[in-house]
């Protein structure tokens, strides 16, 4: 997405994509204590004093990597929030995640990259934690880090019209709460289901 490499949409995009995480955590936060979940090495004992927006700043800043990384890391998150549904996304553990998955998106798409002690450094961790992060993160994934262009294409899709319509954002973090399964989850984006050929959009939730 050429758009990315502009100074300005790469701006609206991190306030965008911590707006979008900020809704996701205090969404869980509220919800998610009544239901079954485990901790894992990404939940923090507190949570950190430093806003999402500004610890996603801290990483577009000092990580070098391509503007593409960044929507790569969405994609990471949602299929992490996806194929762990006991580890929801919440104010202890966002941080955490967030820096693994633009870490495992700037090794899977960039040449070049900073290595994990470096990661470590930004995120405001040790190297141990950060190497722990990784390998945990891989396998909450399945170790599935391909993303096709159709996907990534969607995602793109779906941020742009989201930074074009700043007023409905808010509007839609107050209607976007559904009962799902008999929980209450908060719908994030639409995206394609990579198994169907037709490329229908499938509602997911976070």
């Amino acid at each position: 997405m050429a758009e990315l490499e502009n100074p300005a949409v790469m701006t609206k995009f991190i306030t965008l994509f911590s707006s979008l995480l900020q809704r996701v955590a205090e969404s869980n936060d509220i919800n998610c204590p009544f239901q079954p979940q485990k901790i894992s090495v990404f939940h923090g004992l507190t949570r950190p004093t430093i806003t999402i927006q500004c610890y996603l700043e801290r990483i577009f800043k000092y990580a070098n990597c391509s503007p593409s990384c960044f929507i790569v890391a969405y994609v990471y998150l949602d299929r992490f929030a996806q194929r762990q549904p006991s580890l929801p996304i919440n104010s202890f553990n966002v941080h955490r995640l967030l820096i693994t998955s633009v870490m495992v998106a700037a090794k899977f798409m960039d040449d070049m990259y900073y290595n994990n002690a470096y990661y470590a450094k930004v995120g405001g961790i040790s190297i141990t934690e950060m190497n722990f992060l990784e390998v945990d993160f891989l396998f909450g994934l399945c170790f599935d880090l391909n993303v096709t262009p159709n996907t990534f294409h969607t995602y793109c899709s779906y941020l742009h019209k989201e930074m074009m319509l700043q007023p409905p954002l808010n509007m839609a973090a107050e209607s976007s709460l559904s009962n799902i399964n008999g929980r209450s989850s908060l719908k994030v984006h639409l995206c394609f289901n990579e198994d169907e050929t037709s490329h229908q959009k499938q509602q997911l939730a976070v």
